[in-house]
């Protein structure tokens, strides 16, 4: 199931968009319900009573931040309307564009079918706009639409947000904080910094151009090489005091490697640092939104005290003894394997380094990536934002992953791991951990059980 690209379907929403407007001059008789983009117009009430109605799927256009649950362009509050799907226009507007295979399997995973009465909203009609001329070149005939920004203005119509959407945060909003407002959510945010995190030196990332402002992280420092392995307590702390974090910070993490920013995130809140976050998308959200990067560098400000003794919330992170304890001992415990399912089963190890090849036993296939063990596709829309909550829990329901245990999340060496945690996080699932050192660490030793081929 891999990602197709066509190159010509920018030149058929250019054909499409110059044919809705010929259509809408010519069409004085419209009748006074359909909007220019040919959709029929809803009233707040009646989309209000169509919400359960299952021949009605209502989609979500907008950018997956106001989805989740921020309040942008305008709308009086953040969020989707109650069992309403994301389809946002940003995925149709990549560098590259979706093919159409990708997207009729996008539609279908979300139940918008062309037997369903397709409800598109948005707050400004744009987004709607570019769902639209999509849907009706691929033979969507009963679209809707409806005002969304008066929805949102009226405390009695309910809007859903993820229980953490505050952690992965829109662009717009890490702008702001750059420009020195205060955004919802940070109203009590202490010490807010803004820091770019990639593996290795500089001029690997970092210095090619990062959100203004920020100071680079190397990983190396959180996981010192040759190993790469978490550094012990006495090398994250080293970790905090140079790059000047304390207890009571508020960071936002942005990168061009995404794997990287989750990584640097688990530790931080490991470490102890009250208040983490990412930039959802990575840098890439930041260039969509039209804001420029700059290669100035910035040093970080040391501190000599972090606040408390690291780490704060140990019980983040799994240790091998605690792992086999429970994969022993705790019926109500879940190992989740996030990594490619070609890893899982044992036919290759997922690293050029690495060469022994298997799975922990016990361990349940959780999904990762397509191709290798830097891909996340099962976890990420075409835009690189975080995936819908609902169809998360459903892969991993799909393996009988019990939501109501532990769960404890691993792929070879803890950064794939690292973005499925905070995304569980996001959705409000507390109980849950990061086994660090993945699969490298745990066949590094010789005796430790594992096993190959397709699960029993």
């Amino acid at each position: 199931m891999k990602r197709k690209i066509n190159k010509s379907l920018p030149l058929l929403l250019i054909l499409l968009v110059f044919s809705g407007l010929i259509i809408t001059a010519c069409g004085e008789n419209d009748q006074a319900e359909n909007d220019e983009a040919g959709l029929t117009m809803l009233t707040t009430e009646e989309a209000y009573n169509l919400l359960d109605d299952d021949d009605y799927v209502f989609v979500d256009t907008r950018i997956n931040d106001a989805y989740n649950g921020w309040a942008l362009n305008g709308a009086a509050r953040g969020g989707h309307l109650p069992g309403a799907v994301d389809f946002s226009a940003r995925w149709l507007s990549q560098e590259e564009s979706l093919s159409e295979d990708y997207i009729l399997e996008l539609l279908e995973e979300r139940g918008i079918t062309k037997e369903k009465n397709v409800v598109l909203y948005d707050v400004h009609e744009e987004d709607t706009k570019v769902v639209e001329e999509t849907l009706a070149n691929l033979g969507f005939e009963n679209l809707y639409t409806f005002d969304l920004k008066s929805w949102a203005a009226d405390e009695e119509y309910p809007l859903i947000q993820h229980p953490n959407y505050h952690l992965i945060v829109p662009a717009v909003i890490v702008k702001d904080i750059i420009d020195g407002e205060v955004p919802e959510t940070f109203e009590n945010a202490a010490n807010i910094k803004v820091v770019e995190a990639s593996w290795g030196e500089e001029e690997t990332s970092y210095a090619k151009g990062h959100v203004p402002g920020t100071f680079h992280i190397n990983t190396d420092a959180i996981e010192p090489p040759p190993e790469w392995m978490l550094g012990d307590d006495e090398t994250l702390t080293e970790f905090a005091l140079s790059h000047g974090f304390t207890a009571k910070d508020t960071v936002i993490v942005t990168s061009e490697d995404y794997l990287a920013a989750f990584r640097v995130a688990v530790v931080l809140q490991y470490i102890g640092v009250e208040d983490v976050r990412v930039l959802n998308g990575g840098l890439q959200a930041w260039i969509s939104e039209g804001y420029e990067v700059e290669t100035d560098r910035h040093d970080p400000v040391p501190v000599e005290d972090f606040g408390a003794a690291i780490p704060i919330r140990e019980e983040l992170i799994v240790t091998i003894p605690e792992l086999k304890d429970r994969l022993e001992n705790d019926t109500s415990f879940t190992l989740v394997d996030n990594r490619t399912w070609e890893e899982h089963i044992g036919e290759t190890s997922g690293y050029s380094y690495h060469e022994e090849k298997g799975r922990i036993p016990g361990s349940v296939f959780g999904y990762a990536g397509y191709d290798d063990a830097y891909s996340m596709d099962y976890y990420r829309n075409p835009d690189q934002t975080m995936r819908n909550p609902e169809i998360l829990k459903a892969l991993w329901e799909s393996q009988g992953i019990d939501l109501n245990h532990h769960l404890t999340f691993m792929c070879g060496s803890g950064w794939r791991a690292a973005e499925v945690l905070y995304y569980a996080q996001v959705m409000g699932l507390e109980n849950t951990s990061l086994y660090s050192d993945g699969w490298i660490g745990w066949s590094m030793e010789g005796d430790r059980p594992f096993e190959t081929g397709q699960p029993e």
